[in-house]
């Protein structure tokens, strides 16, 4: 089987995701261009190299609908010839557009591909295409459906993480990313986002609130605790499922759950016989990528055994990872991957995470796949691991290591 290699990957700074976000005024389509754009002046593509554009967004509607991915290239300087495909694996659509165009290459399906995602979430609202297991009765009563914030506070209870634990997380993570942006570990892979004049619109990520601490975090009221008490209800549905909880802890709120954001990414990832013709150099080898199903209640554990399925497929230990990409969709998620794992705390989202920086859904995956190969580089480190829990109970990762 052919290795397959990523040879680069940007990203755009996370804007706010709303009206008074800098990247409001921006559609999807428009940013996935800039990034495709990016790719192709940082690595001297001429375009006919490339198999396919990979595009993950989760919310398919409006004008992130129609196949994005297509229009993207036909919106960028890309060749009409260069097709498009858009996926959507809600949260790790982007780690799923890489890691599928990976596997094309180790199976020889094409020398290079670009691929990642986007998502707009001030200009289209998350949950606007509808989704079947919110909305038809049938499917929401058989799987148990309660939205992930009471999912999030669900793994809390059970696993025992207190409202100061995810509190403590949530302020790691803004220390750490306010840091990361201080240092500059962030300069070789985002790109900024210029209006049609050339005028930067936004340069750095602009979610982020280096000030919090707990006694911030301890002022917000849980975000969650009136949809499951009271109306409508959802803490009984769950507890339907989970009889051994006697009651659900609130512990989540907008200070330890990621943030709404716009942001695009973008990978480029090819075969050894790709980079020597263009007099490319690899930066990370795919090592091993994995998807899995999980309990559509809880919905939000599936880096557990994504991890131990990637592992186990790759044929290595925990042990052998160096760096850790585990995304902050709220705070428990990443406590419990710790607690499974016994991993330190200081190789978890050493950049901080979405918490401080924002989960643009389509793009987050393709996002901290490059955090990490960046960090793996200015560490001096070789093995790395990402991984994403996804809505409706799914999990993907991916092992990189350096070359």
């Amino acid at each position: 089987m052919t290795d397959a290699y990523i040879y680069d990957a940007i990203r755009t700074p996370r804007g706010k995701g709303r009206k008074d976000g800098s990247l409001h005024e921006v559609t999807a389509l428009r940013l996935s261009a800039l990034v495709l754009d990016g790719l192709v002046a940082r690595n001297g593509l001429t375009g006919d190299e490339l198999e396919d554009v990979i595009w993950g967004n989760a919310t398919q509607v409006g004008e992130q609908g129609g196949c994005l991915a297509r229009s993207a290239v036909l919106a960028s300087g890309l060749d009409e010839r260069v097709p498009g495909l858009s996926i959507n694996r809600f949260c790790a659509s982007g780690l799923e557009a890489v890691n599928l165009a990976a596997n094309q290459v180790r199976a020889g399906a094409g020398r290079a591909y670009i691929a990642g995602g986007v998502e707009m979430m001030g200009r289209v609202a998350m949950g606007s295409d509808g989704a079947a297991i919110a909305v038809d009765p049938s499917l929401a009563m058989k799987s148990y459906f309660v939205p992930q914030g009471i999912s999030a506070d669900i793994i809390a209870t059970e696993y025992g993480f207190s409202r100061a634990d995810v509190d403590a997380l949530a302020v790691e993570s803004q220390r750490r990313a306010a840091q990361s942006w201080a240092e500059g570990r962030f300069d070789k892979s985002v790109v900024p986002v210029r209006d049609v004049n050339g005028l930067t619109i936004l340069e750095r990520d602009e979610y982020m609130r280096p000030g919090t601490d707990m006694d911030s975090l301890g002022a917000l009221k849980p975000s969650f605790k009136e949809m499951g008490e009271v109306m409508p209800g959802f803490d009984q549905v769950a507890m339907l499922k989970y009889p051994h909880l006697e009651r659900i802890e609130h512990v989540h709120h907008a200070g330890n759950s990621s943030g709404i954001v716009d942001g695009a990414a973008g990978v480029l990832v090819g075969n050894k016989a790709f980079g020597d013709a263009l007099g490319l150099k690899p930066r990370a080898r795919i090592r091993q990528t994995c998807k899995i199903g999980t309990d559509p209640t809880i919905m939000l554990t599936g880096p557990v055994p994504a991890t131990e399925k990637v592992l186990r497929d790759a044929g290595m230990q925990i042990s052998d990872i160096d760096l850790f990409e585990v995304n902050e969709a709220f705070a428990a998620v990443v406590l419990r991957f710790m607690q499974a794992f016994d991993v330190d705390p200081a190789v978890v989202n050493k950049n901080g995470g979405a918490i401080a920086l924002g989960h643009p859904l389509g793009a987050t995956g393709a996002i901290i796949l490059g955090t990490l190969l960046d960090e793996l580089e200015l560490s001096d480190k070789e093995t790395g691991l990402a991984t994403l829990c996804v809505a409706s109970g799914m999990g993907a990762a991916t092992i990189i290591e350096r070359v």
